[in-house]
């Protein structure tokens, strides 16, 4: 997520700093990293540490998130729209004196809603240590390394490939270890979907299926941060109207490169390719863990 602090750079507040294309660069980033397995929140922390890249205002951070959530929710439109329904249904027969059991079991759709509830209930696990894990975005050496655990995952990932199980299938205990692999997703540098992705393969996840709740799941997480740190920007008045036209074009980009990059984690994990990412994860956590260890031996001040 691009919501780390900065281990060095600059906050990304004024005016003249955001210009249109930086607006539109960050855009991408958060398109790209945020759904392909290569953690955006790792990748942040790097380009941080070693360019001194400004992170986003709190604002223009949330609008961001808010792009790619959109994003998610048109590629997958038709699921969404049908747990809606099922939910209101599911309503009225618990309030029915007439509730009857579906001959062969409740409709996926209705079952997709018990299985996101405790695939998300992992992440309060998280909450108490959330700084903790946040701080070690500002160890380069650390985030580095897990990008390389990354890679580990993603390779093996396509080795578990060609399960069978689906929203009709999977049980409380598969998806609860998906949970649980989003809840360590949140150290930097562990990519979310990546991990998501992998431990649902690993379970006996039919590939598509295991995209498809991965990026599913992602959706209470990221809207519940997203309600938190919208009524908290709003209520410091942390909001610049002046930068309305570049937050529109970002969270355009952000939104455009996120649906197209959700459609290439698809296509991928279909042909079971998903682990490629891997070769990108050893390249860069090795360039950047051989960068952390050199520079301070070249630093005047070492």
């Amino acid at each position: 997520m691009l919501s780390l602090r900065p281990p060095g750079g600059r906050i990304l507040n004024e005016v003249s700093v955001l210009t249109f294309w930086m607006a539109i660069v960050l855009g991408v980033v958060q398109g790209v990293a945020e759904f392909l397995p290569i953690s955006s929140s790792g990748h942040l922390s790097l380009l941080q540490y070693f360019f001194g890249m400004p992170e986003p205002d709190q604002l223009y951070n949330i609008l961001l998130h808010f792009a790619t959530l959109v994003a998610v929710c048109v590629v997958y439109r038709r699921d969404i729209a049908g747990m809606i329904v099922e939910f209101f249904r599911l309503l009225a027969a618990l309030f029915s004196r007439t509730g009857r059991r579906e001959a062969g079991g409740p409709p996926e759709a209705r079952r997709m809603i018990l299985l996101l509830i405790v695939g998300t209930l992992p992440l309060f696990l998280v909450l108490p240590i959330e700084d903790a894990v946040e701080g070690l975005g500002a160890q380069p050496v650390f985030v580095s390394a897990m990008l390389l655990v990354t890679g580990c995952i993603l390779f093996l990932s396509d080795r578990y490939g060609g399960g069978r199980k689906t929203g009709r299938t999977a049980t409380l205990r598969d998806v609860a270890l998906v949970g649980l692999a989003q809840g360590l997703a949140t150290i930097p540098g562990l990519s979310r979907s990546g991990t998501t992705i992998s431990a649902g393969m690993a379970l006996g996840f039919e590939r598509n299926f295991a995209v498809r709740f991965s990026f599913l799941l992602s959706l209470p997480a990221v809207l519940g941060a997203t309600l938190l740190k919208v009524v908290k920007v709003m209520g410091a008045g942390e909001v610049d109207t002046a930068l309305l036209p570049m937050y529109l074009a970002g969270m355009a980009v952000a939104g455009v490169v996120g649906y197209f990059s959700i459609s290439l984690v698809k296509l991928l994990a279909s042909k079971g390719k998903f682990g490629m990412f891997a070769y990108y994860c050893w390249l860069a956590g090795t360039a950047a863990l051989a960068l952390s260890l050199i520079l301070p031996l070249l630093s005047p001040a070492a």
